[in-house]
């Protein structure tokens, strides 16, 4: 039989601690791996991660609380708290909070690869190996590219 999960407001794995925190409340373990919730909080006046785009992975934001500002294909939107967004696999995207107070965006991840990729960043930015080579290393481990890069070559598979 399944159980329930029930995090409180301050529970949860910090999976990143800053500048953009991340507070992992659902990692996977409890769906099966389908899907995956993170807490994001973005300070005032802060960039978010590079453009890019996941081959593996649906992400969706839905924005609690401040304004954040979306970039989805090249398309600046405003996104103040109440609005949701949904990336499909391929779709370029990053987030920034260009405001004065915090956003803070419930994020999903289906499946939940990138849980890896948000805990991978942890482990670089605690030993202060945060370096842009680093990080689009790390990226492509968890089949996420950077805006206008195409994916690599896959293996071929031989058969019979």
């Amino acid at each position: 039989m399944s159980e329930a999960s029930i995090v409180g407001p301050q529970d949860g794995e910090v999976v990143l601690p800053g500048p953009i925190q991340v507070r992992m409340i659902e990692d996977g373990n409890g769906t099966a791996h389908r899907l995956a919730v993170a807490v994001l909080t973005v300070p005032p006046r802060t960039e978010g991660p590079p453009p890019h785009w996941h081959q593996k992975h649906d992400e969706t934001f839905y924005v609690i609380a401040g304004t954040a500002r979306f970039t989805v294909g090249g398309t600046h939107r405003e996104a103040p708290a109440g609005t949701f967004v949904s990336v499909p696999i391929g779709a370029e995207h990053t987030f920034a909070n260009p405001g004065d107070a915090p956003a803070i965006i419930l994020n999903t991840f289906t499946p939940d690869l990138y849980v890896g990729y948000f805990r991978d960043l942890g482990k670089l930015a605690a030993t202060g190996g945060m370096t842009p080579a680093a990080i689009l290393a790390v990226m492509a481990r968890y089949a996420t590219y950077p805006a206008g890069t195409p994916a690599p070559d896959e293996p071929e598979t031989v058969t019979g």
